[in-house]
């Protein structure tokens, strides 16, 4: 059966396999999954961000918690469909997944963004910086606590390149 013929999820690991092959290393090809799929969802939390702070003109730490709850509701149904391909029960995963967007919200959005935004940081600013600490974080929980049935050998994580003959 062809990747056409698997679906959509199959064809995203095929194009994040076909990305790391080239590349020197051992990439995992869901490393590439995680930033294609979380850099759209950064921008739904930066749209939501900007509606409504700069258009509702809602307190920082309400739009702040708004756009980060929604972004990361969608990342989580994303990544355990395109970039994982989880078949594992939903339940046990969302409660880690809950624990961990929890714990990151406290330490980088709460701690790092809307602090550096107290202290005068523009906002826009202070949230890609607490972005680039939270991608690295959120990665590392999604691919070896939220996601462990992706590293039992349900998926290939890592492209295999072609030996020289």
């Amino acid at each position: 059966m062809s990747d056409e013929d698997k679906g959509i999820p199959a064809r995203f690991a095929a194009f994040c396999a076909a990305v790391v092959r080239p590349l020197p290393g051992r990439i995992p090809a869901n490393l590439v999954g995680f930033a294609i799929i979380n850099g759209f969802t950064f921008g739904v939390d930066l749209s939501i961000l900007t509606l409504t702070r700069s258009g509702f003109h809602w307190p920082l730490p309400v739009c702040v918690t708004l756009s980060y709850l929604i972004a990361f509701g969608l990342s989580f149904v994303l990544n355990r469909t395109f970039n994982f391909q989880s078949h594992a029960p939903v339940a046990g995963q969302t409660l880690r997944y809950a624990v961990a967007v929890g714990v990151n919200y406290l330490v980088f959005i709460l701690g790092v963004g809307a602090g550096l935004g107290l202290i005068g940081v523009e906002y826009h600013l202070s949230r890609l910086l607490a972005g680039a600490g939270e991608a690295i974080f959120m990665y590392s929980v999604m691919r070896w606590v939220v996601f462990t049935d992706a590293q039992q050998g349900t998926r290939p994580t890592v492209a295999t390149r072609k030996q020289p003959r």
